[in-house]
């Protein structure tokens, strides 16, 4: 089965730059995918050109004569720019002329667009936005939300770690992977009333055989492997991942500036450049890019906004494993298998009958600079 995904070559802080050549290595390296570059056509083909690719087989190009800039408010997004790349690539999902979509663009933009044009799945009232972290197993967690939503209530947590199980059981292939819920301790007793709700929702769950809630798990459990999946509100999530990655970036930082502080370190560099290639490659934020935005009635990724080629391309990769493991379908069976449909919301229900785009640009202020 070839997949097909479309590309918004305009999103992020460096545009074609960097999408075209992530899209052209991808395609190179994967005979089953065909990717559409959706964006300013006269600059996609210069990228292309410049990269010695005239045409390619699984290449194509649809251009669009607008650009959503990551500065664009949401309501620029949605009203003034319907011919924006980023509108267009996730219109070709929304069509079935594509499997999935990338884009670096806007956060609170790209939310609001796909929940816009591809409405969320029956019983789900928030999309969450979920990424892999590293941890000391050499696996990965799976964290979630990440922005998407700031304020949240028990049953939106627990669509969360439905969604998140859903998605871990495809990509994973863990029949029943472990849930986690981030609080700021172990105990029952600790957490705020929403996450203490949401462990009774979670726990209900288990009793039942739905999920396999592990139980709270604090900050340092997400990168010791402890639970496959973390769940928490995106205020929490956001303020993580941000603080993760620029962890990451310094513990490199420190290890190559003190190898290069003198002979002797330098020396010691040398011996041990195996292990040194191997810590940068663990650590390095670019081989966990790629956030999954759950509970749409499509598939779309977001890739940071400031990411290489290299990291686009992983970005692509996950699109990529999402479709071919039918990761949409699998959260849709385990949402309507599993939550009651009385509790979707008459907001949800406005917004999945059509709604109007000025429901999404309520929540402007809490998802317009996530992630």
């Amino acid at each position: 089965m070839t997949i097909k995904i479309s590309i918004d070559c305009m999103g992020g802080d460096h545009g074609p730059s960097v999408t075209v050549p992530a899209a052209i290595s991808f395609a190179n390296r994967e005979p089953e995918v065909e990717l559409v570059l959706v964006g300013l056509e006269e600059k996609i083909r210069a990228e292309l050109k410049k990269h010695k690719v005239i045409t390619h087989p699984r290449l194509s190009v649809l251009h669009a004569s607008e650009v959503v800039t990551m500065d664009d408010s949401i309501e620029t997004a949605l009203r003034r720019k319907k011919d924006s790349s980023m509108r267009l690539a996730i219109n070709l999902v929304k069509d079935g002329q594509a499997h999935a979509c990338v884009s670096a663009g806007n956060t609170g933009a790209l939310m609001a667009v796909s929940r816009y044009l591809l409405k969320t799945i029956p019983g789900v009232d928030r999309p969450a936005i979920c990424t892999i972290l590293p941890n000391q197993k050499d696996g990965p967690t799976y964290m979630l939300d990440l922005g998407a939503n700031v304020d949240c209530e028990p049953e939106h947590l627990h669509q969360f770690a439905l969604m998140g199980s859903a998605l871990v059981s495809a990509m994973e292939g863990k029949s029943r992977p472990t849930v986690g819920l981030l609080n700021v301790g172990e105990e029952d007793i600790k957490g705020n009333e929403v996450v203490k709700h949401t462990a009774e929702l979670l726990r209900a769950d288990h009793e039942k055989g739905i999920l396999n809630f592990y139980g709270n798990v604090e900050g340092n459990d997400i990168f010791e492997g402890t639970t496959d999946i973390v769940v928490c509100d995106g205020f929490v999530g956001n303020v993580t991942l941000k603080a993760s990655e620029g962890l990451g970036r310094f513990v490199k930082k420190v290890l190559t500036t003190e190898f290069k502080s003198g002979i002797l370190n330098m020396l010691g560099a040398l011996i041990a450049r195996g292990a040194i290639k191997a810590i940068s490659r663990r650590l390095n934020p670019s081989r966990y890019n790629g956030a999954s935005l759950l509970g749409l009635r499509g598939l779309v990724f977001k890739s940071h906004g400031g990411a290489d080629a290299y990291g686009y391309e992983w970005a692509i990769r996950r699109a990529f494993d999402a479709a071919k493991y039918d990761v949409l379908s699998r959260i849709a069976t385990t949402i309507a298998d599993l939550m009651p449909q009385a509790e979707v919301s008459a907001k949800h229900a406005e917004v999945a009958a059509g709604g109007v785009e000025g429901k999404i640009i309520v929540n402007e202020s809490t998802q317009q600079k996530t992630a």
